[in-house]
């Protein structure tokens, strides 16, 4: 039986190209457009924050199947970079995120390509099970590092 789930933001203009967020979950921050939107620089930005909100539930994701495949994950960090397009009357359209995972992972006494094997398992089941990656409509590309120790 399927069930929903709902989540909420609350988003104020606090003048000029500023605005202040609170989160359902209790954060809250201020935000602006970003600089080449005449927005301002050190600040949240929603593009920012797109890019963060996938990057987030894909880590939360890995580590929900690196649990399940039993691996023993040492570290894990990403870099993800969104790409937008700039149509000539001024819409955007993110086009591509381009996630760059480095995974440490310890072999445990198993064989190195057994643990690697596992650990692209599990990266590709977080993609799988990502809200906001399946949510999104532009091109997700992986490029994963991963390492195992001894």
């Amino acid at each position: 039986m399927s069930r929903t789930a709902t989540y909420h933001t609350t988003v104020r203009w606090t003048g000029e190209h500023w605005g202040h967020v609170i989160m359902g979950n209790g954060p809250e921050m201020d935000f602006s457009a970003p600089p080449d939107a005449q927005g301002h620089v050190g600040v949240l930005t929603p593009e920012d924050a797109f890019v963060a909100a996938a990057n987030a539930c894909v880590m939360l994701m890995f580590i929900w199947a690196s649990e399940r495949f039993k691996l023993r994950l040492i570290s894990y960090e990403c870099r993800a970079e969104g790409t937008k397009l700039i149509e000539l009357d001024r819409t955007e359209l993110f086009t591509r995120l381009h996630f760059q995972p480095r995974i440490r992972v310890a072999a445990g006494g198993e064989p190195t390509e057994v643990v690697r094997a596992k650990a692209r398992r599990a990266l590709e089941a977080a993609q799988k099970y990502s809200l906001v990656a399946n949510s999104v409509k532009s091109a997700i590309l992986v490029d994963p590092e991963i390492v195992v120790e001894e």
